[in-house]
């Protein structure tokens, strides 16, 4: 079978008592062991089986095998949030003393985590061009824990070549992390662009219609400690499982992934084709657009898709500020990759808090729209945006 048929009709670890199609979500807790050797063999990783929800749950379990199917990666992980993806796979490689290797070109909140959260645990950013490959080389050193980047940049729509910087990353001895919630793993293969440890927020394009929170950490086989590390110490001593009920969610929206993921991006492409006349636009950046920087990099990484996020600029913020305020269809909302489209002003909300300067080197510039395509007539779309720039 396909990956996509595989994933549909996985079977569950164990038998479901009723026959269930959809998997039953297990709000519980706790789980019964048959005697005490089961229960020590269970907690003491001789015998695979839920122990304790914190760390292990068969809903969750189950939408990790169907990404693992999905992926062809050797172990998935589902937490909480994208951030807590993020946060608990850097904190499983990196270690006092070490340094991450990654760009200024990242969401705000992973900036911050890595440019201050994790400074203060004494491990350093280093902060550099990815798409200079001599200048990555030269910024990796035997104490670098890894090379961190987004495949398509939120918002820049900056796109690295992966498997270059997988070749200078494993020439120098370190992995190669990549955050890949731009761009759906159903659409890319990165493991085998020479990517060791995918991670992504689940809360777009899995969630679907915003429902649900979530993250995910998919190992390609980086090295056997890493996903003893992340199982058997982070999720034990930091507690960012995946709740039960988001598992469920994200497993329906999994089901409807690719479909909906393609109309969203067929939509996102439309669109960017048409704002390029509309007057009162004065540049828009979508990677899809044949006269992008970087859209033939991403047509060979990532297939004829590219994502359902573009942005747009106006002459100031101010009127930026009057657009989103007169929007009737578009929803001002932050998130990516709802059913619905959302529009949102990155400087003054999730770079709000970073400085004009960090704001300028990090291309973050105060006359960004960026929005978020999702799955109404693309005319529709194009009429609430006309109407609000007039």
């Amino acid at each position: 079978m396909n990956r996509e048929t595989a994933a549909l009709h996985l079977a569950y670890t164990r038998p479901d008592a009723y026959g269930a199609l959809s998997v039953p979500v297990y709000n519980n807790v706790s789980y019964e062991f048959a005697d005490a050797q089961t229960m020590s063999d269970v907690f003491c990783n001789r015998i695979k089986a839920p122990d304790y929800s914190r760390v292990a749950n068969p809903t969750v379990t189950n939408l990790e095998q169907r990404v693992k199917v999905l992926t062809g990666a050797e172990h998935v992980t589902a937490f909480n949030s994208g951030m807590a993806a993020i946060s608990n796979t850097l904190m499983a490689v990196a270690g006092q003393g070490g340094n991450i290797v990654t760009s200024w070109h990242l969401f705000g909140n992973t900036l911050a985590l890595i440019g201050r959260t994790l400074l203060r645990f004494g491990v350093t950013p280093r902060l550099c061009d990815l798409t200079n490959l001599a200048e990555v080389e030269k910024r990796i050193d035997e104490k670098t824990c890894c090379v961190f980047l987004e495949i398509v940049t939120n918002p820049q729509l900056e796109v690295a070549d992966l498997e270059a910087l997988a070749s200078i990353a494993h020439k120098k001895g370190t992995v190669l992390i990549a955050d890949s919630t731009v761009i759906p793993f159903t659409e890319t293969h990165l493991g085998d662009l020479g990517v060791d440890i995918e991670v992504l927020s689940s809360t777009k394009y899995l969630s679907g219609g915003g429902t649900s929170l979530g993250g995910l950490v998919i190992d390609y086989g980086c090295k056997p400690e890493f996903n003893q590390r992340l199982k058997q110490e982070q999720l034990f001593n930091f507690g960012a499982y995946m709740p039960a009920q988001s598992a469920y969610m994200q497993t329906l929206g999994l089901e409807t992934l690719a479909v909906r993921y393609r109309q969203q991006a067929a939509n996102a492409l439309a669109l960017a084709e048409a704002l390029q006349n509309v007057k009162g636009i004065v540049r828009v950046d979508y990677v899809g657009l044949p006269n992008h920087r970087f859209h033939d990099l991403a047509q060979r990484q990532f297939g004829p898709t590219a994502g359902a996020m573009l942005t747009f600029d106006l002459e100031s913020q101010q009127a930026c500020f009057n657009f989103l305020n007169r929007l009737k269809i578009i929803h001002r909302a932050t998130n990516l990759f709802d059913n619905r489209t959302l529009a949102i002003h990155p400087a003054s909300t999730i770079f709000g808090l970073f400085g004009d300067k960090e704001k300028r080197v990090m291309d973050v510039r105060p006359t960004t729209i960026r929005l978020s395509v999702g799955l109404e007539a693309v005319e529709d779309l194009l009429s609430d945006i006309k109407q609000a720039l007039e």
